[in-house]
């Protein structure tokens, strides 16, 4: 990475909060947290849009835009750090992750595959979507509010993703994931390429 992030020693108020928690939940501070901490407000308002969003969605359908972007987008980065969140939270277990990294939805409800399958697309061909994209998530139930916010959990999942990648932010290990949800989620970062979240044909 060629950015020079802050030292923890020389950190103080939202990049000193950024690490902090880092170091409260497992001991060392995240290549990822280290680079967004270059620009904190940029951080704290990528933190606020997160926290205007989850409120009318939910956790689990946000984690479904979340991970849906992420793995089209093939962010490892974000599949790792979000399907470590969603186990923790009890939005999906360890067979369902490992599932999900193989490109098998089946452990979120109808209703969230539809948004991991909006979050694909709008990731891959947002400028072919229709009104039929958003069709699919009003047939499964949601409302203007909450379509604009998967929207923008996908969207937001994009900047931060792209982010990380086009700066080459080095991957750490993410603790507290069994072996088989890292290779399964990191194998999963690869399906980016398929626009609809679907592993390759050949896999």
């Amino acid at each position: 990475m060629i950015i020079r992030p802050p030292t923890a020693s020389t950190a103080e108020g939202h990049v000193a909060a950024m690490y902090d928690s880092d170091l409260a939940d497992d001991g060392f501070v995240f290549a990822h947290t280290q680079a967004m901490a270059v620009n904190p407000e940029a951080h704290a308002a990528f933190e606020a849009l997160v926290h205007a969003i989850v409120p009318s969605i939910g956790l689990r359908v946000y984690e479904a835009a979340t991970l849906g972007a992420a793995r089209a987008i093939g962010s490892t980065h974000c599949l790792l750090a979000h399907g470590r969140k969603s186990l923790r939270a009890g939005v999906l277990d360890d067979a369902g992750l490992v599932a999900f990294g193989e490109g098998d939805d089946a452990a979120f409800s109808p209703a969230e595959q539809a948004v991991v399958r909006y979050a694909a697309r709008l990731s891959t061909a947002p400028a072919a979507m229709t009104d039929a994209d958003t069709q699919e998530l009003r047939d499964a139930g949601f409302t203007d509010r909450q379509i604009v916010d998967i929207t923008l959990a996908a969207a937001a999942r994009n900047y931060f993703s792209r982010a990380l990648l086009a700066l080459a932010v080095p991957l750490d290990p993410v603790p507290g994931l069994s072996d088989a949800v890292t290779i399964a989620l990191t194998a999963g970062s690869g399906h980016g390429s398929q626009g609809d979240g679907a592993p390759p044909a050949d896999r």
